[in-house]
């Protein structure tokens, strides 16, 4: 028996804590540059209360100034548990699917075991964390034009989503999600 198949069996913490640490890192130094492209995404100039923004510089500066630094970082905790625990649970499901298509086979997997095995790590990942990314993005799209009661937080945006909308309302956009598989 060779030493291999005991180790291709074994799950490596390494992978995901290596996704988890990178997604939270990239979330740390990026996030204001994703409530930009948020707001850029929702705002088509034709609703007269949200503020107009010629380009990033002209958002970053405008958010600042209308919001504070609050304002750049809207829904960070959301965004940084999000891409923490979606990249930890990728690997986490990648790595396991592997094993379990490699367990039947003594050769090396195939092209489409690794891509039958990222679709469904992408997949679970996109279940586990919609709710999270709904409100995400809930969060960023908060600005003091737009909304009569903000929600305070991402604790206060689950339990108002969940009283006034229904759990189901947490996964919304999720047929698109599973498509994209990117969070």
């Amino acid at each position: 028996m060779s030493t291999e198949a005991p180790k291709r069996d074994q799950w490596q913490w390494e992978n995901a804590i290596a996704g988890a640490a990178a997604g939270f890192a990239t979330v740390a130094v990026m996030h204001p540059l994703d409530v930009v492209r948020t707001r850029f995404q929702v705002n088509d100039g034709r609703v007269s209360h949200l503020p107009g923004y010629k380009n990033t510089a002209h958002a970053i500066f405008t958010i600042t100034r209308s919001e504070g630094l609050r304002g750049l970082y809207a829904g960070f905790l959301p965004g940084v548990l999000g891409s923490t625990i979606s990249w930890g649970l990728y690997f986490f499901f990648y790595d396991k699917a592997k094993q379990r298509y490699a367990r039947s086979r003594e050769e090396k997997l195939s092209p489409g075991l690794h891509l039958a095995s990222a679709a469904e790590a992408g997949a679970l990942v996109c279940f586990c964390t919609n709710p999270v990314w709904l409100v995400k993005t809930r969060l960023q799209l908060q600005t003091p034009l737009h909304q009569t009661r903000p929600y305070s937080g991402l604790y206060d945006a689950l339990r108002t989503i969940m009283r006034e909308e229904g759990f189901s309302a947490l996964y919304r956009g999720i047929v698109p999600g599973l498509f994209l598989l990117n969070g």
